[in-house]
């Protein structure tokens, strides 16, 4: 690792830049599943863990970059930080007055849980905090890529891949490949194995999609047999 960081030593600010922009590019997908919120007039249909999550993971993200004292990190999550409390906002908004003490509990659970870790952080010796700290967002941070997983029953038993978000795996990829370049930069090899999984498990969601198709066997049956009948 050591020969590789060295060959990219002279375009680290540029990868890092790079990755910061991708990377800003994939938080702003969040502002369309707020504008689904916004046209459904509702936040029922729709799960709070993808903007807890993101909230969470940037708050942890960015005491990170304040242990590395990295420029790029410290910038790309701060915009995260200020995105994802403005998606949680309007989640809030837009839920019903009976469910907002649960949207409530949800965030004072997550807000306990980024103060416990950042508390840790506080007092972890100096020397191990940065490994240390690292693992625990990173088992986080897979924990929120593995989600499209739990669907997988339902992916195969439909042998359709309607559902699984595409544009955020695939984007989450870039992102994920990006990182790993600017990890190699930096020859952190926490950084560098976080994102060397997360390619693999953003490869093995895009594999799916060229196995199964968008569409649902069971729609396309319907479909024929329509166009059978017209016949």
């Amino acid at each position: 690792m050591d020969q590789i960081s060295a060959l990219l030593q002279p375009y680290k600010e540029t990868i890092g830049n790079v990755a910061g922009i991708v990377t800003a590019l994939q938080m702003l997908s969040g502002a369309f599943l707020c504008n689904d919120i916004r046209k459904k007039g509702s936040a029922t249909e729709f799960s709070s863990i993808p903007f807890l999550g993101g909230l969470i993971l940037t708050v942890l993200s960015f005491k990170y970059a304040a242990i590395l004292n990295d420029a790029a990190m410290l910038r790309v999550n701060f915009f995260g930080l200020v995105l994802n409390i403005i998606y949680m906002t309007v989640y809030y908004f837009y839920t019903p007055g009976h469910n907002k003490t649960t949207v409530w509990a949800q965030i004072g659970l997550s807000g306990a849980f980024s103060a416990v870790v950042i508390g840790y952080a506080q007092y972890e010796d100096p020397d191990l905090v940065e490994f240390r700290f690292g693992m625990i967002m990173t088992v986080f941070l897979f924990a929120l890529v593995s989600s499209p997983f739990l669907s997988l029953g339902d992916v195969i038993r439909n042998q359709s891949t309607e559902g699984l978000p595409f544009p955020m795996i695939l984007s989450g990829t870039v992102v994920s490949f990006m990182w790993l370049l600017y990890g190699l930069c930096l020859n952190n090899s926490v950084i560098v194995w976080q994102n060397v999984v997360l390619v693999i498990l953003s490869g093995i969601q895009l594999s799916l999609f060229v196995i199964y198709p968008s569409t649902p066997k069971s729609t396309k049956d319907k479909s024929k047999s329509k166009t059978k009948k017209t016949n």
